[in-house]
């Protein structure tokens, strides 16, 4: 029986990580396979813990904040926006480049850090940013089966001007995010984006608004 109990999270992990909405979801939030498993580990051991029993170093699933980060709209000299292909996701799966905030670091240092990480340069204007942070939640589905350390992300967006040409940007970076790129117009961007995001996407296009129609118009 306990070869049984200790085989189950392995199976449980390994259907979850064979499910491609699953692999798209995680990494459009941020949450790779070592912190799945430790998740997954952690869940386990409250799961067959008995009644009565201390739970050392648990915590609790519900109520968790939202992880701190930060969204880049870069946008070129056409006025469309970047957006890349998760890497690791075979259906269709854009967006725009985000990342979470390290300790001591500033947001705009993490937006400028996460662009350079993620498509190679971080030869870009900073325009404007949100004047809130901006927040999204995970699936009620994903929740439930995941019990992640965040129920979502709450996120200060920036929109950049792209200063360089695109020779410059190289998605083969040391830790790649991206498996290919293309600049969209911005009419386009929402709809290319998994569905529990869109919301907060159309957040961020309606506060640059004025900005992007500012950008299109110094094209001359």
């Amino acid at each position: 029986m306990s070869g049984q109990a200790g085989d189950q999270p392995d199976l449980t992990f390994y259907d979850l990580m064979a499910d491609p909405i699953i692999r798209a979801i995680m990494e459009a939030d941020g949450i790779d396979e070592r912190e799945l498993r430790e998740l997954f580990d952690r869940t386990a051991a409250h799961r067959n813990q008995q009644p009565g029993e201390d739970s050392e170093g648990s915590e609790p699933a519900p109520d968790e904040p939202l992880r701190r980060g930060v969204g880049i709209m870069l946008v070129n000299h056409d006025g469309h926006v970047f957006v890349g292909q998760r890497r690791d996701v075979l259906e269709e799966a854009w967006q725009m480049p985000q990342g979470g905030i390290d300790p001591g670091e500033t947001p705009h240092a993490a937006a400028l850090r996460e662009l350079r990480e993620e498509i190679g340069t971080n030869n870009a204007d900073v325009i404007v940013m949100t004047r809130d942070w901006l927040s999204y939640e995970l699936p009620p589905e994903l929740l439930d089966r995941m019990r992640p350390r965040w129920r979502g992300q709450t996120q200060q967006w920036f929109l950049m001007r792209f200063r360089g040409t695109d020779d410059e940007i190289d998605v083969a970076t040391e830790h790649p995010e991206f498996s290919a790129w293309k600049w969209v117009p911005v009419e386009h961007l929402a709809n290319q984006i998994v569905p529990f995001k869109r919301e907060l996407y159309r957040r961020v296009l309606k506060e640059f608004a004025p900005y992007l129609s500012s950008n299109q118009s110094e094209r001359t």
